[in-house]
């Protein structure tokens, strides 16, 4: 049994969108590593019902075939565990609070934190619905 089958299984009646991607790019990686599933790509295919959901599912299956010639140029049996464990069933991706990027003023970026464009009215004043400024004469 190979790992795909191991992971989804196929023995499925209908997919969703997502699922279709989640397993296209599996298939993608599993053929990488030796383990190619022809049929089992059609069945995929065959269950979008339009042109270009069938592109993406091929661009999830490229993907996965590509991500994982690129994660070990060398990849033998031995690293084929790897690869699969990193690529297809990946622990969840964690950010440290500290690394979060929250920029200045209500965690916007800087670019768009000196923009008093974006200041929201204080509740109970009628700024929003009044002339601004530049309207009013002198």
């Amino acid at each position: 049994m190979s790992k795909y089958e191991r992971a989804y299984g196929t023995d499925w009646d209908a997919l969703d969108k997502d699922e279709a991607i989640d397993r296209a790019y599996a298939l993608g990686v599993a053929t990488s590593l030796g383990e190619y599933h022809p049929e089992e790509l059609e069945r995929v295919r065959a269950e979008m019902d339009t042109s270009y959901n069938k592109s993406v599912v091929d661009l999830a299956f490229d993907e996965g075939k590509n991500e994982a010639r690129e994660f070990d140029a060398d990849a033998t049996e031995s690293a084929a565990n790897p690869v699969w464990a990193e690529l297809v069933e990946g622990e969840s991706v964690t950010v440290d609070e500290d690394e979060v990027p929250t920029g200045g003023r209500d965690g916007l970026p800087d670019a768009i934190d000196k923009m008093e464009a974006l200041d929201r009215p204080e509740p109970g004043k009628n700024e929003a619905v009044e002339r601004p400024d530049f309207l009013e004469k002198d």
